[in-house]
């Protein structure tokens, strides 16, 4: 009987063994069919292109787009579903767009953007959103295009009593002691560069990355363009925002507000305005050739003096952020001359940096 019983349980137990392939099998063949159907719509979408990739972090930043009206979307090929976000497919004026919200911070910047580069035709990357001032002399609502932009996030923690300064820019905690200055143990931070791979290149180790200057040179036109100042009936700034041309951006995975922190960033890089995904955005189209573009309205002042709601400021500095990435897609889709893939242009590396 035990002989019999041992065949009996051996028996089930193949039996259990060959279910499990069968739906592992059947697991594998469906995710087969699930990436060869996604490949098969982006083929068909990109029959359509090529495109302009219009990339944001965060809902406010999206639902200014899609609260205008002015996104089309595609009646063949509307949208696709890529590692958990939409990328949407459609017209803006008759451009031809596609459009993503990408998330928050650094990494979901680059991913997001890489994804747009390696699957979809694309002819460059518009990003846009909102930004803390660092710049007294960019205020609530006002949009900035920078020229240069740089990730102030990597830094190298430095020991107590470090005795030798070095090359790079050092942030020494001792000097912000309240109520006087002296020894702190946190030492200080150095701000690291950048490794940059990119076609055709070796790598390189650069602190500021340079907007595509075809690219800039396009968004100078649109320098006077009108903006809004009304955040809705009630809520309207005492002043017309501007759009400002050729400052610095700074990228960090940190929402800064602090002062201390934002004069820093201002005295020693002089940085205009900070957000966490500028620099990822423009260094992943700089690693493939693809030229791109910052739109960043101020919708705080990093820690400086406030008197105005911050939640009304985010949804007017993304509105008109919006309205100038708009008007530039509007106009590099009537200038051909001006949508092609970024050559000459290289970026600052550490000696730019040095010399500020």
């Amino acid at each position: 009987m035990d002989s019999l019983a041992t065949i009996s349980v051996s028996r089930q137990s193949w039996t259990y063994v060959e279910i499990a392939l069968l739906f592992l099998l059947s697991s594998v063949q469906h995710s087969s069919q699930s990436h060869h159907a996604v490949r098969e719509v982006v083929e068909r979408a990109n029959s359509y292109g090529p495109f302009i990739g219009l990339v944001m972090a965060y809902s406010t930043e999206e639902m200014a787009l899609q609260s205008t009206g002015l996104f089309i979307p595609s009646k063949e090929v509307p949208f696709v579903d890529l590692s958990g976000r939409r990328f949407h497919i459609g017209t803006i004026s008759d451009v031809d767009v596609i459009f993503v919200m990408s998330g928050q911070r650094r990494l979901n910047a680059g991913i997001t953007v890489q994804i747009l580069l390696d699957l979809f035709d694309i002819r460059g990357i518009v990003h846009y959103g909102t930004a803390g001032s660092a710049n007294d002399s960019l205020s609530f609502g006002d949009v900035s295009i920078p020229k240069f932009v740089a990730f102030t996030g990597s830094w190298k923690w430095m020991k107590f009593n470090k005795s030798e300064r070095g090359q790079l820019t050092e942030l020494m905690f001792a000097v912000y002691n309240f109520p006087a200055e002296g020894e702190n143990l946190l030492s200080g931070v150095e701000f690291k560069p950048e490794e940059l791979f990119s076609v055709n290149h070796t790598m390189e180790e650069v602190f500021w990355l340079e907007i595509n200057s075809v690219w800039l040179q396009a968004a100078g036109k649109l320098q006077g363009l009108e903006l809004q100042r009304c955040a809705n009936e009630t809520y309207c700034l005492p002043y017309t925002p501007k759009v400002v041309l050729g400052l610095k951006g700074s990228t960090a995975d940190i929402f800064v507000d602090n002062a201390a922190y934002r004069n820093f960033l201002f005295k020693s890089f002089q940085v205009s305005t900070v957000d966490e995904e500028s620099a990822a955005v423009v260094m992943t189209c700089m690693s493939s050739g693809v030229p791109s573009i910052v739109f960043r309205g101020v919708s705080d002042l990093a820690g400086g003096e406030e008197t105005w709601s911050s939640t009304e400021l985010s949804s007017l500095a993304a509105t008109n952020a919006l309205t100038v990435a708009i008007e530039f897609i509007r106009l590099i889709g009537k200038e051909s001359g001006i949508d092609h893939k970024q050559s000459g242009d290289s970026p600052h590396g550490l000696k730019s940096w040095r010399n500020g």
